[in-house]
């Protein structure tokens, strides 16, 4: 199994309406809500209107502050990167992953969206892939 438990980039999908005053987390009880090694993390999402907020994190670090959500999705329609720019930071290993939604408006949003986690690094830290790195070549002397 690679790393994180995880064989290559994961994707979960959400649709939620959320009432007037509520919040909402879709990560809550999803299966790599606490990866085992450091990640990459993508998260796409719309609402279908303006006044929505969301901030995403990593454990207690935030990879974006509290800021709106863009307008204009249809519910039920995930967004994709043609018409939404992604949100993009790491995901660090043992912390749990999440996106909280805010509603503060008087009415109730529908947000759609997606996350896309993929391990990034060796499994003892390296980078490029499997296992334990191989020292730097040693100079010969002259």
């Amino acid at each position: 199994m690679a790393q994180g438990g995880m064989e290559g980039p994961v994707q979960f999908k959400w649709s939620q309406a959320i009432l007037t005053g509520a919040t909402f987390n879709p990560l809550d009880g999803w299966d790599y809500e606490t990866p085992d090694s450091m990640v990459a993390v993508e998260v796409i999402h719309r609402a279908t209107a303006v006044g929505l907020v969301a901030v995403v994190k990593s454990g207690g670090l935030a990879i974006t502050q509290e800021s709106p959500v863009q307008a204009g999705g249809t519910a039920g329609t995930i967004p994709n990167r043609l018409n939404t720019e992604p949100e993009t930071g790491k995901g660090f290993p043992s912390k749990k992953l999440a996106v909280f939604y805010r509603n503060p408006t008087g009415g109730t949003i529908t947000v759609d969206g997606l996350i896309i986690a993929t391990p990034i690094g060796g499994a003892r830290g390296g980078f490029g892939g499997g296992g334990a790195r191989r020292p730097p070549p040693r100079r010969r002397r002259r």
